[in-house]
């Protein structure tokens, strides 16, 4: 009888161990899901949603690795953010080919393969430039393409065989304010310019200046024009604007 009991007791204990033993390598073997911590919400989280940029919860893929493959997975690189690239401003927009100088414009009057006739020139208050060889050429009403013909003319006629000549308006003429703003008088003209603008050059309006409307005189080839008109208003080189007195 004791044999017995003593060999049913270590079948029973061999069965135990076994039984343990392929519980533990099943555990082992075993990939489960892995629970992964989210981010901690703070106050802009809950108002707004995920902030851009947050870092995503990492999907760990059911490999059978168990913790070795969780803890691979757990250094996986975050998608790459966007980058967004600003386009370059335009540069300002110049007058074009049909602008007509006058008295006050700058002009850079370039004469190729003859270096003593390149140069800058000043129309002065007679609306003419003068420059060696030539003297005076009349530039006022022209277009800055008309005065090169011109200019390339007169150089043929006995100077140079076949003259190439191109000018262009390196600073227009200023542009004049009166009335009631802070500092009324001459500025330079910029181009691209609006009556309010010039308005802001000339340090903006005094206390009992009209802010709605302005008047603008612009002097062409057709004579002077005087006009009434609201402050977005393109200027012209030359221009004057006058800022009025409101009434009450």
């Amino acid at each position: 009888m004791p044999v017995a009991r003593a060999f049913r007791w270590s079948i029973s204990a061999a069965f135990l161990a076994a039984s343990a033993a392929l519980t533990l390598g099943g555990c082992m073997q075993t990939a489960g899901p892995v629970a992964m911590v989210q981010p901690r919400a703070d106050l802009d989280t809950m108002v707004y949603g995920q902030p851009y940029g947050a870092p995503q919860p990492v999907v760990v893929a059911n490999n059978g690795g168990g913790a070795i493959s969780a803890l691979t997975n757990s250094f996986a690189s975050p998608a790459p953010m966007p980058v967004g690239y600003a386009a370059p401003m335009g540069a300002p927009v110049r007058h074009d080919a049909s602008y007509h100088l006058d008295a006050g414009d700058k002009l850079r009057v370039v004469v190729y393969g003859q270096e003593g006739l390149t140069n800058s020139y000043a129309i002065d208050a007679g609306g003419s430039i003068t420059m060696p060889l030539i003297g005076g050429v009349p530039a006022r009403g022209r277009t800055p393409a008309g005065l090169a013909g011109e200019i390339a003319a007169r150089l043929r006629n006995g100077y140079i065989r076949e003259p190439s000549v191109a000018v262009e308006v390196e600073s227009y003429r200023p542009f004049f304010i009166l009335g009631e703003v802070t500092a009324p008088g001459q500025y330079p003209y910029v181009p691209n310019m609006t009556v309010e603008s010039a308005v802001a050059i000339a340090g903006g309006f005094s206390p009992r200046a009209k802010r709605d409307v302005v008047t603008v005189t612009h002097t062409g080839a057709g004579g002077s024009m005087r006009a009434v008109v609201p402050l977005g208003t393109p200027l012209s080189p030359g221009d004057t604007v006058f800022v009025g007195e409101r009434w009450f």
